[in-house]
């Protein structure tokens, strides 16, 4: 019992990898906008923090998850 409880937090803190990724290509192509467009740079700003902050928490929410399975379940 005590191995599955640990393959469902580990599973459930995955969702970091995505949010790792998401970030990564954000923060990219915000970059290149702002190589392109260095007038909006507030508004790209802006957008790219909103995305990144959303993006983090559903990476929060997962090792949350994971850490209310492992408590929980013991």
């Amino acid at each position: 019992m005590g191995t599955l409880i640990a393959i469902g937090a580990g599973i459930a803190v995955l969702t970091g990898i995505g949010a790792g990724i998401g970030i990564g290509i954000a923060t990219g192509k915000a970059t290149e906008a702002i190589a392109r467009q260095p007038e909006a740079e507030g508004k790209i700003m802006r957008n790219l923090l909103l995305g990144c902050a959303l993006a983090e928490a559903t990476a929060i929410y997962g090792f949350v998850i994971g850490l209310l399975i492992i408590i929980m379940l013991k």
